[in-house]
């Protein structure tokens, strides 16, 4: 795949050169390479202007015509193509105000943010490194091009793809880069919170997650935000690193608010701040919901049987994922609920036991009764409300924990019970409420 992207560009490159222009692969496919690492996108610089690059090849778009980039379509793949420039009067210390297009490949890399990135390959193979990418890299090291100061003021997002880079390449970050960043840590207040959420995510997502959380803890960047975030709280954690191995990237959220022990609805407030899909933070509400719901049925007087039904009505009342999800956490970091008052021995039984509970439940669903709502309110007969989903409900627990037969005879005989026995006489006639 990586061979085959690296014709298709070479290819683009060729015909630059052979229609006068210099041309070369520049950024993060270089660095990629020269790492030995799988390289997903091959970006070119060139001195040919946009309009000149759409005149050279058939199929082109637009993409950024102001910045100088045009998509070029080589075979069936799309590969950017951007003009050599400089940019000045950077606009809420995150867009430049001006692009102005040159013909110097040393100036295009010289406005780029780190040694590792501002690198170039020609169509030979030979490699352009003005600013000692390479022996950064070698000596482990992330440095700013130039100024650290300057190329954190024209864009204040680089900070976290700092973060974000030292993680995953498993580089120190350089000591004036690293000073120059908590100096302008507070300009993050100027960028948006979707972009934040994106760098954060590629970081959770990332090769090393559990070192990327330590940098944004050490550097407390994440209390220079536009919003403020809980996450900022993580400074007074420890954490461990076994939760760096969950597999699925919205279980490492979870747990990162499961240790600073926010409700449900407060990691549903930040992950909406955050720009998430509704999905994501449903996903995360409910398994910190999960872990509250523990803590509230635990007591001095809780035996095995008593945390088994704990853990199947949690399954019930918020979701197989949910269970699931907080199993898999607990399994990866066994001391994480031990913030909510959880002891040890719970985690241990729940990590050995957990899942085997879950498969003996007969039911988890509303969808798994053998009656709906419409055979419900015929066999009743009272109007349509609130009572119907409270009784389903009923009907769900009491079959879920094998106390009723899933059957439909004995769920409408139970639900007839329930609604007269309590939900009357909780309210008079409950519908009316």
């Amino acid at each position: 795949m990586t061979q085959d992207l690296e014709r298709k560009a070479k290819k683009i490159i060729g015909k630059l050169i052979d229609a006068g222009f210099e041309a070369y692969m520049v950024g993060g496919c270089v660095r990629d390479k020269h790492l030995k690492r799988p390289v997903k996108d091959f970006d070119i610089a060139t001195s040919a202007k946009p309009e000149q690059v759409q005149q050279l090849f058939h199929r082109t778009i637009p993409t950024g015509l102001q910045h100088g980039t045009v998509s070029v379509m080589m075979e069936d793949s799309l590969f950017e193509v951007t003009t050599f420039r400089i940019e000045s009067g950077y606009e809420d210390f995150r867009r430049p105000t001006e692009v102005q297009f040159i013909d110097s490949l040393y100036e295009d890399l010289r406005r780029r943010d780190f040694t590792m990135n501002a690198m170039a390959l020609d169509v030979d193979g030979q490699l352009i490194d003005p600013f000692h990418g390479v022996d950064d890299m070698k000596n482990n090291l992330l440095r700013c091009v130039g100024d650290a100061n300057e190329r954190f003021q024209e864009d204040a997002l680089r900070m976290l793809r700092c973060i974000r880079f030292a993680a995953h390449y498993g580089l120190e970050i350089e000591e004036q880069t690293w000073a120059a960043l908590l100096k302008q840590a507070p300009l993050l207040e100027h960028i948006a919170m979707e972009r934040v959420r994106m760098e954060l995510e590629r970081m959770i997502d990332g090769a090393a997650p559990a070192h990327a959380v330590q940098l944004l803890i050490d550097s407390q960047l994440l209390g220079h935000l536009k919003q403020t975030l809980r996450l900022a709280d993580l400074k007074q954690v420890k954490l461990t690193r076994g939760w760096s191995s969950l597999k699925e990237p919205l279980y490492k959220w979870a747990y990162l608010y499961l240790c600073i022990r926010v409700s449900a609805a407060e990691a549903e407030l930040e992950l909406r701040q955050l720009t998430f899909s509704k999905q994501q933070l449903e996903q995360v509400r409910q398994i910190i919901a999960v872990a509250h719901h523990l803590r509230r049925q635990l007591t001095d007087e809780t035996d095995e049987a008593a945390l088994q039904e704990a853990w199947k009505l949690s399954a019930v009342t918020y979701g197989q994922q949910a269970v699931g999800g907080l199993h898999e956490i607990v399994t990866a970091a066994p001391e994480v609920l031990a913030r909510f008052e959880v002891e040890a021995k719970w985690s241990e039984i729940l990590i050995n036991n957990g899942l085997d509970w879950l498969k003996d439940m007969p039911v988890h669903r509303l969808e798994d009764l053998e009656l709906g709502g419409k055979e419900l309110l015929a066999h009743i007969s009272k109007p349509a409300g609130p009572w119907v989903s409270r009784v389903l409900a009923h009907l769900l627990r009491e079959a879920a924990m094998q106390r009723l037969t899933n059957e439909r005879d004995l769920l409408l005989a139970e639900a007839e019970r329930y609604y007269e026995k309590v939900l009357q006489q909780e309210s008079g006639t409950y519908e009316h409420k």
